[in-house]
């Protein structure tokens, strides 16, 4: 190599006069610059791998002084390489094992803040919540199912005991209540029924019309925009699709409970929308295995109109409507109610605890299916509750149709009416030659302390039981309804006929060079016989004007 630039690393290091050996040095200067350009070409990243030589070899001989081997100058390749493998990351690397954090640490990390109390929480407000709570007791009512085999360990109903009161803090609720435990196939869901105070649900409907209306303007500015635009609009179509079934109020019917999921005890809350009659005429005619993951598609025929959020919603809906039940006379309807008249589809929608309510023995209670009662709502095949009318139109719409189609006469839709509340379960209609229930007692051994147990056929997995005052209903499944046979999905409409071809739809051949010519020979032809006529009508018409 010649004399070194000054950008060079080496530059300084040779310049006449000294020796970079000798020990006094005319001027340093020159040469602090030359090792700071030294230092700076061995501190240059690879473009590769992202190491530097400067490093590389301060680890290298860090290596060597510290395990001092024999013959190092034969072996310094080699543990060259051993320190550039040391440098590889742990997600590159293929040769080392992974410490993955195992599922029973995370889930422990997940509950750890169940058992930590909230700040400012004392003794004075523990005696007041003794006295009066909403938390239901969930380790009593799972002691009651254990007498049967029914039921999760006694942890996990620990854990959930200790999230409903987490979830009792954080929301306004009335009452809680532990719904139970659906089955996924990658997480499951634990289920919390809850009912609002009054002012709260209706903030939450408020904020609901709100949006609404929002919407609705936006709409209607649209709609104007676009009306101004389209001057020439084509032909409407005279199709009309069928009414839309509008849900049921918060509070009513389907929706008169809200619930509330997570996947583990600890894990937050989740708060399932209203449901829709759609979404639950839907339900009835597809069967869709549960994931976890409230925000996973359902893709299924008929389409299903949401997610599985929406789908878990229908399903709680349907499983409710027909497994929550209680002791006879344990409930009753108001005396108010029983002088009015019942109206719409279900009757009376409302009762009341009754005080004089005296407990059968559970030898009564398993005998005869008559001695216990519905106390949900059934929902008719049209998905509410309570019955609408779908012929019955606001008053705007009904200006809007008087001039269109006066003579059409809508059919007349027959009413649907379902059971009444506090129906018998002696009532409830079998499967094949399967009843809808099975009660039985948890013990035949000690039957002094036996406790009622009741099993649905109907729908695998959902249990109630009895004892004295006490009753509660439960359910642990996969979310299915039973059925004697395979489930077969419904097949697509048939495929709709093609227009009747005739003559005046029916597409012409296109005519040849010879048809062509032809045609037109005889086109012209014609032509020229019209001119020869005209020609000898032209003298006749004068010869008569001589004569006249």
């Amino acid at each position: 190599h010649g004399p070194y630039l000054p950008h060079e690393p080496g530059y300084g290091l040779y310049q006449p006069g000294y020796s970079p050996y000798d020990d006094q040095i005319p001027d340093p200067e020159p040469r602090m610059l030359a090792i700071q350009n030294a230092k700076a070409y061995l501190l240059k990243s690879s473009t590769t791998s992202g190491l530097n030589l400067y490093d590389h070899l301060a680890n290298t001989l860090t290596k060597i002084l510290d395990e001092q081997p024999i013959n190092v100058v034969d072996i310094f390749e080699n543990i060259s390489k051993d320190v550039k493998w040391a440098q590889f990351q742990k997600k590159m690397d293929t040769l080392r094992d992974e410490h993955a954090i195992l599922p029973t640490f995370e889930s422990a990390e997940n509950r750890k803040t169940l058992f930590l109390k909230a700040h400012g929480e004392g003794d004075e407000e523990l005696e007041e919540e003794i006295g009066e709570t909403t938390l239901p007791n969930v380790m009593e009512t799972a002691f009651y199912f254990e007498q049967a085999g029914i039921g999760l360990s006694k942890d996990e109903s620990y854990h959930i005991f200790l999230a409903l009161k987490k979830l009792i803090n954080v929301q306004p609720i009335q009452t809680c209540r532990f719904w139970g435990k659906i089955l996924g196939l990658e997480m499951n869901y634990i289920i919390a029924e809850v009912q609002y105070h009054e002012g709260a649900e209706e903030e939450e409907t408020e904020e609901e019309e709100v949006i609404d209306e929002g919407d609705k303007r936006m709409d209607e500015v649209e709609d104007e925009d676009e009306e101004k635009e389209k001057e020439d609009e084509p032909p409407k179509s005279t199709y009309k699709p069928p009414p839309v079934i509008p849900k049921e109020e918060n509070g009513a019917g389907t929706n008169k409970y809200v619930y509330f999921v997570c996947n583990e005890p600890g894990k937050p809350w989740v708060k399932l929308p209203p449901v829709t009659p759609a979404q639950i005429v839907c339900a009835r005619k597809i069967k869709k295995f549960f994931t976890g993951r409230l925000d996973a598609p359902i893709v299924s025929f008929p389409p299903f109109p949401g997610n599985e959020a929406n789908y878990l919603r229908a399903q709680i809906a349907r499983i409710s409507a027909g497994t929550h039940i209680c002791p006879i006379g344990f409930y009753q309807f108001s005396e108010e109610e029983g002088d009015e008249d019942e109206e719409g589809g279900g009757g009376r929608d409302t009762y009341q605890e009754n005080p004089d309510f005296q407990p059968l023995s559970v030898v009564e209670m398993v005998e005869s299916l008559s001695t216990w009662v519905h106390h949900v709502q059934s929902i008719l095949k049209q998905g509410r509750c309570v019955w609408f009318n779908p012929s019955q139109k606001s008053e705007e719409e009904d200006e809007g149709e008087e001039e269109e189609e006066k003579d059409e006469e809508p059919e007349e839709l027959q009413k649907e009416i379902g059971p009444p509340l506090l129906t018998p379960l002696s009532e409830d209609e079998g499967i094949q030659n399967i009843p809808a229930w099975t009660a039985q007692p948890s013990t035949n051994l000690i039957p002094q302390y036996a406790v009622a147990i009741l099993q649905s056929n109907r729908w695998p997995g959902a249990y109630a039981f009895a004892s004295g005052m006490k009753f509660n209903n439960i359910y642990f499944g996969w979310g299915h309804k039973y059925s004697p046979e395979n489930h077969t999905p419904a097949l697509p409409a048939p495929v709709q006929a093609e227009c009747p071809s005739g003559p005046e739809i029916t597409e012409m051949r296109d005519p040849t060079v010879e048809e062509e010519l032809a045609f037109k020979a005889a086109k012209e032809e014609a032509l020229a016989a019209a001119e020869e006529e005209d020609d000898e009508e032209e003298p006749e018409d004068d010869e008569e004007d001589d004569d006249d």
